[in-house]
Formats: structure tokens, C-alpha cells, sequence
């Protein structure tokens, strides 16, 4: 890996302890903002430099991670005032971790390129503790000659780092993996609530379910660690950000001329949610209004 200077905007949930397991991983030098102190005194305290704004980050960085809640966001640190386009610089690389829609990832491809920047979206799945861990999954969406440059700085935060096409590509494979996910939580609420209310007990539902074909990801996570004890802490995956990537599905499936009537209905539910208060709250509370016809 050659020596470069990393700069990282948005350490929160996900971006804080992605940022440190590479900066820790690479050994490179790290310059780091958010809007928030602690995380960044955190990162301090591991050796970043702290900056001050987002052009203190792209004037020291030869690398831009981007961590952010989702596109409005991007969208205001790469192309407002005195965010990444108007700072940076030819040859620099902009990688965006963050989930944002496909036409927005494509578009601020095609601004950054004009200017001689290259991008790449990286958008990560799998929960926060395997962002703690170092075992996410990354799917990205670049050209091959990026890819390979980025892979090793990945690694250090994911056990599985896959090249899925060009820019948006990567986006659009997380997208459709979190529509994927919402509607098994939805079928997973819908399972438990029925089955209580049928004369089965909780548990020995899900236990059943995890040993034959309706075993999943989401059983085991979503719905063993969260549904079962009904624990949805503020801090992980909320209703609200739920709602948002549910919507990209959906604006995904219009572009392409396609139905979803899945995320239709998981998105609704996801709303119904929300409007019940649990908009903070990790987005499986949904099972709380998976109720009666």
C-alpha cells in the first residue's frame, strides 16, 4: 500500500469505527471532521489530525472517505460551499461509504471527473457491531484501476469487499440488499405476531424457523438479538433512516420502470412506524405495529 493522506468526513454509528479500523489498519496518516466533538477527540486519541471543516479535510487528503446519514448530505459536502469540489484537486479519489441514491451517485461521479477528481461509492452493509469488528460488507462501484487502489484500505474494516460495476453500481446492490432485508423484517414481525397470537411462543418460533428454510440473516440478527427480547435501542439502524433507504428502493425500481409491491408494503410499514414514535428506535420495533386486521 503507498504512503497517503487520508481524509475522512462523518464518524458517526458506521463511519467512526470504520474510520478507525483503517486508520489504525493502514498505519497512514488520518485527517477527520464532524459536526459532533466527541467522536472526533476520539479519533484524536488514536493519532487523526482533527480539522476544523470539511476544506481543512480535502486540502490535507490525497484519499476522501464519506460517511454520511444519506444523499442530502453528500450532496452538500461534495458540491456546497467549500466542500469537495470546490476544493479538491485533480487525481484525488472520494470514496462515498454512505447510502445515497443512484442518480446522485452518478451525477457527483460526473462533477468530480470534470474537475479530474475520481470517485468511487462504497456503500457498507451488515450491523454496527461488525462495523466494530472489521467484518462489514462493501460494495463498490468504480472503475477496475480504483477499485484495486482502494481495496487494500477496505479490507481493513471489511471482510467482504466486492467490485459490483461502474460508479452507482455499488449502490445499487446495497439498496436492493436493505429492500431485501426490510421486507424479510416485515414477513419476520408479521410470523411473530401471528404465531403469539396463534398459541406459539416466541422463541420457539424463531429457534424453529432458524433450522429449517426460513432461516436468514435478518432471523438470527433482527429478529433473535431485537424482535424476540423487543430491545430497540436509539444509536443503531433507526425507522427514519429505514424509511429513507426503503425510498431509494422504490425510486430505484421507478427508473427502471419496475413494480415493488414488497417495498411498497415494507416501506409502509416502516411509515406506520415512524408515525407511532419509533422513528429513532432500531427499525425492527416495527413488529410493534404489525398488529390485528
Amino acid at each position: 500500500m503507498a504512503q497517503a493522506r487520508i481524509g475522512f468526513i462523518g464518524l458517526g454509528v458506521m463511519g467512526e469505527p470504520i474510520c478507525r479500523n483503517i486508520m489504525v489498519g493502514s498505519g497512514q496518516p488520518f485527517t477527520v471532521f464532524d459536526l459532533a466533538d466527541a467522536p472526533l477527540q476520539r479519533m484524536a486519541g488514536h493519532g487523526a489530525k482533527v480539522a476544523a471543516s470539511v476544506r481543512e479535510v480535502v486540502e490535507n487528503s490525497d484519499i476522501v472517505f464519506l460517511s454520511l446519514p444519506g444523499g442530502p448530505e453528500v450532496e452538500q459536502i461534495v458540491l456546497g460551499e467549500d466542500g469537495v469540489l470546490e476544493n479538491g484537486r485533480e487525481g484525488q479519489r472520494v470514496i462515498d461509504l454512505s447510502t445515497t441514491p443512484v442518480d446522485l451517485t452518478r451525477d457527483l461521479a460526473n462533477k468530480l471527473a470534470e474537475k479530474g477528481l475520481r470517485f468511487a461509492d462504497a456503500p457498507v452493509a451488515r450491523t454496527r457491531q461488525a462495523a466494530e469488528d472489521g467484518t462489514l460488507s462493501i460494495m463498490v462501484g468504480s472503475d477496475q484501476a480504483l477499485f484495486e487502489e482502494i481495496r487494500p484500505y477496505l479490507a481493513h474494516t471489511a471482510s467482504e469487499v466486492t467490485h459490483c460495476g461502474a460508479v452507482g453500481c455499488g449502490q445499487v446492490v446495497k439498496i436492493l440488499n436493505n429492500m431485501v432485508l426490510f421486507e424479510t423484517v416485515v414477513a419476520l414481525a408479521e410470523a411473530l405476531n401471528i404465531g403469539e397470537a396463534a398459541g406459539v411462543e416466541r422463541t420457539t418460533l424463531f429457534e424453529t424457523l432458524s433450522k429449517g428454510s426460513a432461516d436468514s440473516f435478518a432471523l438470527r440478527n433482527h429478529g433473535m438479538k431485537a424482535m424476540l427480547p423487543d430491545n430497540f435501542p436509539q444509536g443503531a439502524f433507526p425507522t427514519d433512516y429505514a424509511i429513507k433507504d426503503c425510498s431509494y428502493a422504490l425510486s430505484l425500481a421507478a427508473h427502471v420502470d419496475m413494480k415493488a409491491p414488497g417495498a411498497s408494503h415494507a416501506l409502509s410499514m416502516l411509515r406506520t412506524a415512524s408515525e407511532a414514535g419509533f422513528g429513532k428506535e432500531y427499525f425492527p420495533v416495527l413488529t410493534r405495529v404489525t398488529g390485528k386486521a
